[in-house]
């Protein structure tokens, strides 16, 4: 299953990362390369978790794109 991510960089770290698709799940780390397997990591034993207590996998809805504006 695929998801779409959001990432939000704010101080010397590179990202946060989340998942629209998925309340309350996200990740950050000191790479890029690191942030985007602790946010596989954090989501997969969220699933689990979800799992664990009935609640329903939620399937991805979201759709990425992009407009162009002036700066």
């Amino acid at each position: 299953m695929q998801n779409a991510i959001q990432s939000s960089v704010s101080g010397p770290k590179p990202a946060t990362l989340r998942t629209p698709d998925v309340s309350g799940c996200a990740a950050v780390g000191d790479t890029e390369e690191e942030t985007r397997q602790n946010f596989q990591d954090a989501l997969s034993a969220h699933f689990e978790a979800m799992k664990e207590v009935g609640e329903p996998i939620p399937q991805p809805d979201t759709s990425v794109d992009y407009v162009e504006v002036a700066a």
